[in-house]
């Protein structure tokens, strides 16, 4: 028996999920209650024991062809794939998507989840690997009732996930995916023997999203000169092909996956590599995605590392003065400068934060009606465009503005003052309210007393851990450091292991 082990051990649970179970009688359910309904869903992520399933993968010639050099799935099947389109528009079928990053286990978990939709009257679509973002875009503008996506994003090659998206693109409220979360602990107990759908991927759908990007933006990059880590990711044959058909020239690192090295020292979470290369290769930009491509870092010219808050400084400013900034509002997270927070409000825009996640940030823009948010570390979501966060669509809007000032991202953030901040992270015994700890409390008091409007604290539990997260920002190193310390030795004396 297949099994996919230890859902995100940081929970500190142990047991084991029966895939081909959870896909028929878990997601299979959800479809049938759900999906059909066009209701906000995604699924929980998943770690994947790959000593357990990679025998059996190679075994069985499921590793992705592409990582093997050749691509059978790619065959000249769109027609016949309309064709099944038609046929299943007339019967009344539900339909979903289906989408992989480069792990080795993507293909094994894909066809099993394909057997467990299938098992329940749902016709799948493949689409091999594609980004996170291409599968809700596709998902979202055709007649599917949902989208699955096989990744752990910027997770090493050993962990998978799983990852749905409703018709309308959106993701689930936490009561909704806790109650999912129960479903698969539930499923513990009882023998079920895993099976296997044959997949073979539809050579027309990452087409339709490169068409999509395409037409979001109004300028070529002839003479660009971009250098390009794909993270030996999900976006590591669309990357290229798109900036290319845009004019530019390519300087290629982490576009090579072989099913093991997908955000290994390289990709959105390792930019130091793409700095040198930029640099040496004197290119006039760089860009980094992560392993399913939802995020992008950028590089300036100089070797600059340009987070996710620079990119919502240059996209608010051009998007207010283009008069498409909804409310003069951008929504960031918790996690976002007290730099980005002042940069914004010089030039009259209010900046907003929600609790750490894209989807939190998403909420609060679909409540308020934004048109803009993200978070530091390069999730952006533009709702013009999108209803999460995609790294190739921001790496064009970057380009974009870059290209009409006529300047580098040097330039375009050279206002931004990243106030110095450290975070530090305390094991605790329980997670008690810290608002009824008096010494806690008396250092957080102190220390914004001291700041004066001139920085920040913030203190919060992990979701996953017993772990208490300090973070202090300020003008002053000085006071970083100290008040950090004060507050985290507080909480250790009171709480601490």
């Amino acid at each position: 028996m297949i099994l996919l082990a230890k859902l995100v051990p940081s929970l500190q649970v142990a047991y084991v999920w029966h895939a081909s179970k959870f896909t028929r009688e878990v997601l299979g359910g959800l479809l049938r209650i759900g999906f059909v309904h066009h209701q906000q869903i995604i699924a929980n992520k998943a770690r994947v024991e790959l000593d357990a399933v990679h025998a059996w993968t190679e075994a069985h010639s499921l590793l992705p062809k592409r990582l093997q050099g050749i691509d059978p799935c790619r065959s000249p099947r769109r027609n016949i794939a309309c064709q099944q389109d038609r046929q299943d528009e007339h019967a009344g079928a539900i339909r979903e998507r289906l989408g992989v990053d480069t792990r080795e286990s993507g293909a094994w978990i894909a066809a099993t989840v394909a057997a467990g939709l299938s098992s329940r009257g749902v016709r799948v679509r493949y689409a091999g690997v594609i980004t996170t973002p291409g599968v809700a875009y596709l998902t979202r503008t055709g007649p599917f009732a949902a989208g699955v996506m096989i990744s752990a994003s910027h997770n090493p090659y050993q962990d998978n996930g799983i990852k749905v998206f409703g018709h309308s693109g959106f993701k689930l409220p936490d009561a909704e995916e806790h109650l999912i979360e129960q479903e698969i602990l539930a499923l513990r107990e009882g023998p079920v023997e895993p099976q296997q759908a044959a997949l073979v991927a539809d050579e027309g759908l990452d087409r339709e999203y490169l068409r999509f990007l395409l037409s979001t933006i109004s300028v070529r990059l002839d003479g660009v000169k971009l250098a390009l880590d794909c993270g030996n990711g999900a976006a590591w044959q669309l990357a290229p092909e798109l900036f290319r058909h845009l004019g530019a020239e390519l300087v290629e690192i982490g576009c090579e996956p072989n099913g093991r090295n997908i955000n290994l020292n390289c990709g959105a979470l390792y930019v130091d590599g793409l700095s040198r290369t930029v640099v040496d290769s004197r290119s006039a930009f760089g860009v980094a995605f992560d392993g399913d491509a939802d995020r992008a870092i950028f590089v300036a010219r100089s070797g600059r590392i340009i987070d996710g808050d620079a990119v919502l400084l240059m996209t608010a400013r051009a998007m207010k003065a283009a008069g498409h900034l909804t409310g003069d509002t951008v929504v960031a997270t918790v996690m976002s400068n007290l730099g980005l927070e002042k940069a914004l409000a010089r030039d009259g825009i209010r900046m907003l934060r929600t609790p750490v996640g894209d989807k939190y940030v998403l909420e609060e823009m679909v409540r308020l009606g934004a048109a803009l948010g993200g978070e530091q570390s390069g999730h952006v979501i533009f709702r013009e465009f999108a209803t999460t966060g995609d790294g190739l669509l921001t790496a064009l809007r970057v380009l974009e503005i870059a290209r009409r000032a006529g300047v580098g991202l040097d330039e375009l953030t050279a206002d931004l003052r990243v106030y110095p901040q450290k975070l530090v992270n305390i094991r605790v015994r329980e997670k008690r309210d810290l608002a009824q700890v008096p010494s806690v409390n008396r250092e957080i008091q102190l220390a914004e007393e001291t700041m004066a409007g001139s920085g920040r604290v913030l203190v919060r539990y992990s979701g996953t851990e017993l772990l208490a997260r300090v973070m202090v920002e300020a003008a002053d190193q000085a006071h970083v450091d100290t008040f950090t310390e004060a507050i985290a030795e507080s909480i250790r004396r009171e709480i601490g292991e």
